[in-house]
């Protein structure tokens, strides 16, 4: 494994062919064609994507997307953030590390993290250093993000207005 290692992905359509052979494997909800369809633009854009090919073949991938800090309602003190969308490994290469190495590569950037966990996945993401956010109904919107943060940074824990009292993201009133 000492020979493979988490690249910038094209926007072109090769990798577009790459993430084909996902298609075939994935949930819906993981799916980056439409995402690569809408950024093939020009060859030389930068690339929301990452993947690890083994050989030729791609074998896993991740979207990091950066967030400014006046989006920011996770972290203190607020700061720009990754947003970690879809990581992939195709069944073949699972249990291998690969998964680990584009975590890791995010996490390289030493910029906290905020993903959305999919299918059964949050025991993967805590092993990855990854906790819950505490809920925030009006932020979340229905989801349950996991956040990753570097040394200094803490998360954001904000007021809930819920039938006219104010509780804080904790459960303290």
């Amino acid at each position: 494994m000492s020979d493979v290692k988490v690249e910038s992905l094209l926007i072109n359509y090769k990798t577009l062919e790459d993430f084909k052979q996902f298609q075939a494997y994935g949930h819906q909800e993981l799916s980056m064609l439409e995402d690569l369809q809408n950024n093939i633009v020009e060859n030389n854009s930068k690339s929301p994507f990452y993947g690890i090919y083994y050989g030729n073949r791609l074998v896993a991938r991740m979207s990091l997307y950066e967030r400014s800090k006046k989006f920011d309602h996770y972290f203190n003190p607020p700061q720009d953030y990754l947003v970690l969308f879809k990581l992939e490994v195709l069944p073949d290469y699972r249990k291998h590390g690969y998964g680990k190495m584009l975590v890791d590569y995010a996490k390289s950037f030493n910029l906290p993290i905020k993903t959305n966990p999919f299918i059964n996945s949050h025991g993967f993401w805590e092993k990855m250093g990854f906790e819950r956010a505490s809920y925030n109904i009006e932020r979340d919107l229905g989801e349950n993000p996991f956040i990753w943060m570097p040394p200094g940074v803490k998360e954001a824990i904000r007021p809930i207005q819920l039938n006219d009292e104010t509780y804080m993201s904790d459960g303290k009133q």
